[in-house]
């Protein structure tokens, strides 16, 4: 009896396998396309920056296609995961993703906390249900099963915390090596969760953006693939779907204001593109919200070279803040932030430190949500802006709690 429970049991291995073989996603990927200077890439090698400028690349698709299929009605039975939105995102082959339960994550209508504050329609985007407790699960599932369908042998990355736990659980789900340089001074919590997820962790005397150049340097040395924010075009792709999301889950319109907090940027740069996407789907209308980017001030690249009317963003010294995914003095998608704060009619806010920790109390004593300081930080942008006049009262504001507080827990204790 036990032999033929195995032989049924390796049967059908080996018909999923044949099946896996021969489907493929429903995705309707064309091309890659320079978000400078409009250069066009196949999308079936391993690219990082445009050859041709080294700036980013964004994922095109056949959305004449993708309107087909992917539509309001056909959602409703989908998978409660981001895959749901196969059609737009770049993966080929279903034997690539090997999913954790990435995306979906609640969309929370925040009463108290908006009585409390005096903006009653306020909503928490909560990104701490993603696997390893951040929206970083968002990005990197994209970029590690599309860099493993594309033949990557190993992965690199810099980061400051939840993109490398994240980076590190997907390798893991496929079978790669991951290699992680972290800044040394990050909470011990991050260095661990990559280490027990099998990640070769590196802790470099610095910031992110030294992390970074050793990391560029290593993977140029041993043929790993970088999967730096922004240096490859699909982690945006991942995070864009939290723009479909929180529309579908709005039953398909879109807040006023949506308050996101900005480090690298590409969750912002990626909601600003799925918008767009949206609408020539046909799934919305040609209304957007208001983005804010909102920062520490001890790290506010984005902030000054908005406020300052400028197109890209200087390096920002001595980058300080206890907000970890914050302190990234410089990012590689400055344009695309500030042009899509510009076209949203969108502004940029720094917090200091100390608001950010007062802010997560208050948004946790409130909604039941322990953010991370990066989320909280989002609450405080918006009592700013209340206060400025910029948000009105009767107005309603998107809050994104990037991750778990209890990541930080330190920082209260």
């Amino acid at each position: 009896m036990q032999d033929d429970a195995q032989s049924l049991v390796e049967t059908s291995a080996r018909m999923m396998t044949t099946m896996n073989q021969n489907a493929k996603t429903s995705s309707t990927l064309t091309e890659l396309e320079c978000a400078a200077c409009g250069e066009t890439y196949a999308p079936d090698r391993l690219l990082n920056l445009c050859p041709a400028c080294s700036k980013p690349l964004l994922a095109r698709y056949d959305l004449s296609a993708a309107a087909k299929t992917l539509t309001r009605n056909a959602l409703n039975g989908r998978r409660a995961d981001l895959w749901r939105y196969e059609e737009v995102l770049p993966v080929q082959d279903p034997a690539a993703i090997a999913s954790l339960g990435e995306g979906w994550t609640p969309l929370l209508p925040a009463a108290r906390l908006g009585e409390q504050i005096g903006c009653a329609n306020t909503y928490v985007k909560d990104e701490s249900w993603n696997p390893t407790g951040s929206f970083k699960a968002r990005g990197l599932s994209v970029a590690v099963f599309r860099a493993y369908e594309l033949g990557a042998t190993a992965l690199a990355i810099p980061s400051a915390g939840n993109a490398a736990g994240a980076m590190a659980a997907y390798a893991a789900a496929v079978g790669l090596p991951a290699h992680v340089y972290m800044p040394s001074d990050v909470p011990p919590t991050f260095r661990v969760e990559c280490a027990e997820l099998g990640a070769e962790v590196t802790l470099i005397d610095g910031l992110i953006t030294d992390c970074g150049k050793i990391a560029r340097q290593r993977a140029d040395e041993e043929g790993w693939f970088d999967v730096s924010t922004l240096k490859e075009p699909y982690r945006i792709e991942g995070k864009k779907t939290m723009g479909y999301e929180l529309a579908e889950q709005l039953g398909w319109s879109l807040p006023d204001v949506v308050i996101y907090p900005t480090g690298g940027g590409t969750g912002l740069v990626g909601m600003w593109k799925a918008f767009d996407e949206m609408e020539r789907l046909g799934l919305i209308g040609p209304e957007r919200p208001r983005m804010v980017t909102v920062q520490s001030d001890g790290c506010a690249p984005m902030v000054k070279a908005f406020h300052e009317g400028k197109d890209a963003a200087e390096l920002w010294p001595d980058a300080k803040t206890v907000a970890d995914g914050l302190r990234v003095p410089a990012a590689v998608g400055d344009f695309l932030i500030l042009r899509a704060l510009r076209e949203s009619g969108g502004t940029a806010v720094a917090i200091p430190d100390q608001e950010m920790l007062d802010a997560a109390r208050t948004m946790g004593s409130t909604t039941g949500i322990f953010p991370a300081p990066e989320g909280a930080a989002s609450l405080a942008a918006q009592v700013r802006l209340l206060k400025d006049g910029w948000i009105r009262p009767d107005e309603s504001v998107l809050l994104f709690n990037t991750g778990t507080g209890l990541k930080y827990a330190h920082l209260w204790a």
